[in-house]
């Protein structure tokens, strides 16, 4: 059985996860999307999606049954005990997923490198699952500024999802290697690249 370097891919929201896990894709590694996963754990009448629809009743739910993430996203950025309940259900269930992708890939031979795109892994406590962490950063402001861009959301949104989170600054202190993507995406792509250079070497050290 082939050994597999995996590495979690971290950061605040709008930091710039994505551009980072979309070079590392390219480069050859198997990058696995825990937003994603958590959607499939919430299809409708799986056992999470039974007990968010306990909790919260059928008002968030869309017409076809699925649970509608925006009107969740709202209740979970905004109550922090919300939040703490639905992450108390989806991230054991995500990362039991992991698991069982990292077994298969160890089998198949195919990856050294197993990437987690995920924003909340230091906040989960699961970051000793991983063989090394890569923080994806940028100042407050950065973020702030792009969050709103990309998800059209007012200032006061902004800051309380980011609030939501563990600040920025706070994840670099759990990092192995920093993607700084204050700058523009050509500077984040080329960081990327560099840091896959030594998680291939991180990998040869496996061996």
């Amino acid at each position: 059985m082939q050994s597999i370097l995996t590495v979690a891919l971290t950061g605040g929201i709008a930091c710039g996860k994505s551009i980072a896990a979309a070079v590392f894709k390219e480069l050859g590694c198997y990058v696995h999307y825990s937003d994603k996963t958590a959607h499939q754990l919430m299809k409708p009448h799986t056992p999470a999606w039974k007990k968010i629809v306990h909790r919260y009743g059928r008002s968030i739910l869309n017409p076809d049954q699925t649970i509608n993430r925006s009107k969740l996203g709202k209740i979970v950025f905004e109550n922090d005990q919300d939040r703490k309940f639905i992450n108390r259900i989806i991230h054991p269930l995500v990362l039991e997923e992991k698991r069982k992708i990292v077994a298969d890939l160890k089998k198949g031979g195919r990856y050294k490198i197993f990437i987690s795109e995920a924003a909340l892994t230091i906040e989960s406590g699961f970051t000793g699952f991983y063989d090394k962490v890569v923080v994806v950063y940028c100042p407050s402001e950065v973020q702030l500024r792009r969050l709103m861009s990309r998800d059209g959301v007012s200032l006061s949104q902004a800051h309380r999802r980011i609030k939501s989170q563990m600040p920025a600054e706070d994840k670099k202190k759990y990092a192995d290697y920093i993607i700084d993507s204050t700058g523009p995406v050509s500077s984040t792509v080329e960081q990327t690249e560099k840091v896959y250079r030594y998680l291939i070497q991180d990998y040869q050290l496996l061996q």
